[in-house]
């Protein structure tokens, strides 16, 4: 088990406020547009984003090529341009985890998101192995993403919160007793650690207040790529604990888009690309596996996404 002290991280003091994960944009031949995606990467931080978690889960990651994966990282990099750091995925077993992690520090990338390994189940030792010798590979901080097949046990986050350039985990797996054993572990062995917690669920803000009473207020969002100013208030709404101003929107918006995201496998993705095409980005469609959104579908978004605006807007005149 690794030892020694909880190592602060540069990277961990910019990640404070709303994390924005962009999704992959395609030409009409299938092929990555740098042009759509660099737009949307800018639009985001110009809307007020604090971090870029590029090709990432909404970003595709599992559709693209190292050479794609290196491209879009680089231009998310050129994009932000220093005004918030860009953490990038990496993901499949070590030895590509590696590939992909080194490739990202290459392209400029501030951080890794990694992913859980391709396929197979392993143990804890062979995940903490893992993820052990995939931040030792390059000088980036890493976030460990939680979900699928790498499920972890408090000891085991323990023991993550103590290699060196490990700075946090991303909870996409939704057990809240875990998650609570979890943060209690390294708070009782770890005094002092400055380990991040993030929501990473699907549509995480439907679940932010659970996990806020965790302590845990750091969370992707996927409504900041096609909806910012919802994703904006929501968020300042959240953490000033204005909860008549969460639960508006968790009843007027969040909720149906989350009923309307279960609707179809691979939707916590594609409806997300709609989404974007639909405020006039085209980002083109996603790769399969995955399959676009009916057309009944969009027209039920684009109800939604109206919907949630006119309750940000009776907020406004209240």
């Amino acid at each position: 088990m690794p030892q020694g002290a909880p190592v602060s991280s540069a990277l961990a003091g910019r990640l404070d406020g709303l994390l924005f994960f962009p999704v992959t944009a395609y030409g009409p031949d299938g092929s990555i547009d740098l042009d759509a995606f660099r737009a949307h990467v800018r639009s985001g931080v110009d809307s007020g984003a604090a971090a870029v978690f590029a090709c990432c889960g909404t970003g595709e990651f599992h559709a693209l090529t190292q050479d794609e994966f290196g491209s879009l990282v680089a231009a998310a990099v050129e994009e932000a341009a220093g005004r918030v750091p860009v953490v990038a995925g990496a993901g499949y077993g070590t030895a590509l985890a590696v590939q992909y992690a080194r490739t990202a520090e290459a392209a400029g990338a501030d951080g890794l998101l990694a992913m859980p390994p391709y396929l197979v189940v392993a143990d804890q030792a062979g995940l903490l192995r893992h993820y052990t010798e995939l931040a030792a590979a390059t000088s980036l901080d890493t976030i460990v993403y939680q979900r699928d097949n790498a499920v972890f046990t408090p000891e085991t986050v323990v023991a993550l919160a103590q290699v060196e350039r490990i700075i946090g985990l991303k909870d996409g797996h939704g057990d809240l007793d875990l998650m609570q054993r979890i943060v209690s572990a390294v708070r009782t062995e770890l005094p002092g650690s400055e380990f991040l917690y993030f929501n990473g669920l699907p549509t995480a803000e439907l679940t932010g207040l659970a996990y806020r009473s965790l302590g845990i207020t750091l969370y992707s969002s996927a409504v900041f790529c096609f909806a910012p100013d919802i994703a904006l208030a929501f968020h300042k709404a959240l953490n000033s604990y204005d909860d008549e101003t969460v639960n508006r929107l968790l009843d007027g918006f969040y909720r149906p888009l989350v009923e309307l995201r279960n609707q179809g496998r691979g939707y916590a993705v594609s409806l997300v690309k709609a989404a974007v095409r639909l405020g006039g980005l085209d980002v083109g469609e996603v790769r399969p596996p995955l399959s676009e959104p009916t057309a009944e579908h969009i027209a039920q978004l684009t109800a939604i996404i109206a919907r949630g605006r006119a309750v940000l807007g009776s907020g406004a005149s209240a």
